[in-house]
């Protein structure tokens, strides 16, 4: 039989149905390879597959993933020990040495399709030294095939939205990677450093034709910025509304891009989008500039009252805990978000989120963050570091735990927000009154984590 047997494998993905087996599943398949997908987020590693499989390839899209993956491999090599080992995503090249360590032999950044392929051609043919370690980013354009979602769990295995009171099933796709941006903290950018890549847009609709017809009713583009590239994304969503009127999407875009593309907004809500998520991270204009955000308080208060001017719900993400956070300064980011009606947009998630600072990261390029970071944990895969004041360190800690405690009782978002308020020793909390009710703003049923 022509082609070899190849196992792709998921970790994690924020309970998404992975568009990075799918993708690469199509271009294995179209090559007469014989591919198995196994989603671990909800199922089991497939046995008679992982034994038989000559390329066992984990999709590394994630510090939670890659970390997963570290925690099954052993397993992985045990079950097959003459598999090659390939890691693939944002997070392969950035830990490269600790995947090397563990037993990878190919470690892929950026546009992956390619390189798999081309590594699957020279397992195939036995060329020399394909068992040699090959760590490298591939940013070439590539002509995208639909992705084969064939093997993975139905859409209803994945997180759901909900909005007034109901679920609908959630699709998953990408119009582009990279980012032409390069915020200092960003994952995407060691690996991209600012090139902008898409997805051709027949692919993409054709892939939301397949989700729609297995059930979704809701479609998440996965993008690392929507407005990246406008010209492309806005047409593409157009059509999805002419075909589809009553299916809803979300977006990710920058405070940037929503001050600059304003005229756009309307043109989102008009086609069906439900919610913007936003990396806002901070309201200190100081931690801003160090994150390169691009962006400053200002700048995000009026692209709030845009988006609400627009009815589009806006979903703001943070990193709250930094280098620079106080116990002060935190208790001034609560008072924020109760000043501007915010509770109810932010997951609790967000309250607890800590700078992470990983292999190749942009922040190492600021001195202060290199005199500040331990040496880096190949455990964590990470440079840990420690606020020059301790309490801050413990309130984090606090905050995630009453988190995960509120999250295992299913306690509400105002519940939540009123034990961190107290945790942090904020005062009295002025009566909370959401812009909205809770019930009518859309959100997905997976925290975010990263």
């Amino acid at each position: 039989m022509r082609g070899v047997r190849i196992l792709l494998i998921s970790t994690y993905e924020l309970g998404r149905q992975p568009f990075g087996l799918a993708s690469p599943a199509a271009w294995l398949r179209a090559e007469g390879h014989e591919v198995t997908l196994a989603d671990l987020s909800c199922g089991q590693l497939p046995a008679t597959a992982l034994e038989q499989a000559s390329l066992v390839a984990f999709f590394l899209p994630m510090h939670t993933a890659t970390r997963l993956a570290l925690g099954v491999v052993d397993k992985v090599r045990a079950a097959n020990p003459g598999a090659h080992l390939c890691g693939y995503g944002l997070y392969a090249p950035l830990n490269a040495e600790r995947l090397r360590s563990a037993g990878f032999a190919t470690v892929i950044g950026g546009e992956f399709e390619q390189p798999l392929v081309d590594l699957a051609r020279r397992l195939e043919s036995g060329a020399p030294g394909v068992g040699q370690l090959r760590a490298f980013s591939y940013l070439k354009r590539q002509k995208f095939q639909v992705p084969d979602r064939a093997g993975l769990p139905p859409l209803a295995s994945y997180a759901q939205l909900v909005v007034n009171g109901s679920t609908r099933r959630v699709g998953y796709t990408e119009a582009s990677r990279g980012c032409k941006h390069e915020c200092r903290h960003c994952p995407v950018v060691p690996v991209y450093r600012g090139v902008f890549r898409i997805v051709q847009p027949e692919v993409v609709l054709e892939d939301i034709r397949r989700q729609v017809a297995a059930g979704a009713e809701h479609i998440t583009f996965g993008d690392p910025d929507f407005l990246n590239g406008p010209g492309h994304t806005l047409p593409l969503v157009e059509t999805l509304h002419r075909e589809w009127p009553v299916v809803t999407y979300d977006v990710t875009a920058k405070v940037e891009h929503l001050l600059k593309h304003r005229n756009l907004l309307a043109r989102l809500k008009a086609t069906g989008c439900l919610f913007v998520t936003s990396a806002v991270e901070s309201f200190d204009d100081a931690v801003l500039d160090k994150l390169a955000k691009g962006h400053t308080r200002a700048g995000f208060l009026e692209a709030l009252a845009l988006t609400r001017e627009a009815g589009l719900p806006l979903a703001p993400t943070f990193i709250p805990f930094t280098p620079w956070t106080t116990v002060d300064s935190y208790r001034e980011f609560l008072r924020e978000l109760v000043l501007w009606k915010l509770t109810e947009q932010v997951a609790p998630i967000q309250f607890a989120i800590r700078l992470l600072i990983p292999e190749g990261s942009l922040l190492l390029e600021l001195p202060e963050i290199r005199g500040m970071v331990e040496p880096f944990d190949h455990e964590a895969l990470c440079y840990p570091w420690r606020n020059a004041e301790p309490s801050v360190d413990r309130l984090a800690a606090s905050i995630l735990k009453s988190v995960r405690r509120a999250d295992c009782v299913r306690a509400s978002r105002s519940e939540i927000f009123r034990a961190i308020w107290d945790l942090a020793g904020a005062g009295t909390l002025p009566p909370q009154e959401p812009r909205v009710a809770r019930a009518a703003i859309p959100y997905l049923t997976e925290p975010w984590y990263c």
